[in-house]
């Protein structure tokens, strides 16, 4: 029989898979900016804020702050790269205004991550402490994370369109959230295992039958 850690491993892996999935998902809508030269009506706000997501997770995960927790520094460093190729691929390619509200987000993230190391390392000296200051930053920008694509969804229903929210990355979105959740019970953390992913689903969900009606 698997004893929880192999178990947690394995999910784990799963989990990274998936992630690293809906992490490429935007690939073709970059490709489409690239060769429009345009951003046209696509939105910066899930990249920008996936950034700092995936940056506070990466810092969540290393030994000093939640010990065995690797695989999530794996998926959420290759994310943060991703994600800021994604993010350089919109400040090229938008308007001055859109350039001007990314600089001032990235400059802020960048910012404020500083802060939370700084005040991290230097005030908490355990790895209980670290965790559950880090782990609230991360659900609390986990809700803001999901809670971007908001912005697309106002986007569907006014065109009646899912084009710019499409059904199966909502599905595997769902799916990923399901698979962490799971990881976080193998061995008990309460700041992986609170997370959106469900409930925006079923907001996701509730727009894309708009374009049924």
């Amino acid at each position: 029989m698997t004893d929880p850690h192999t178990a947690r491993t394995i999910v784990g892996i799963v989990g990274n898979v998936i992630s690293f999935g809906l992490f490429c998902a935007p690939i073709p809508t970059m490709v489409k900016i690239w060769k429009m030269k345009s951003v046209s009506e696509f939105k910066p706000d899930p990249y920008v804020a996936t950034v700092l997501n995936c940056m506070m997770w990466t810092f969540y995960g290393l030994p000093f702050v939640q010990p065995d927790s690797l695989l999530v520094i794996t998926i959420n460093g290759t994310g943060l790269f991703m994600e800021l190729v994604y993010v350089t691929i919109f400040f090229v390619f938008a308007t001055s205004p859109v350039r001007r509200k990314i600089t001032i987000a990235m400059v802020i993230e960048v910012i404020f991550m500083a802060v939370v190391i700084f005040c991290t390392m230097y005030f908490l000296h355990t790895t209980k402490q670290r965790s559950m200051l880090i782990g609230i930053l991360c659900i609390v920008f986990n809700v803001i994370m999901y809670a971007a694509p908001l912005t697309v969804m106002k986007l569907v229903i006014k065109t009646k369109s899912v084009k710019y929210m499409p059904f199966f990355l909502s599905l595997a979105n769902f799916m990923n959230g399901v698979v962490w959740v799971i990881y976080a019970c193998l061995k008990f953390d309460p700041y992986i295992l609170v997370n959106p992913h469900i409930y925006l689903y079923c907001l996701e969900l509730k727009s894309l039958h708009l374009k049924k009606d």
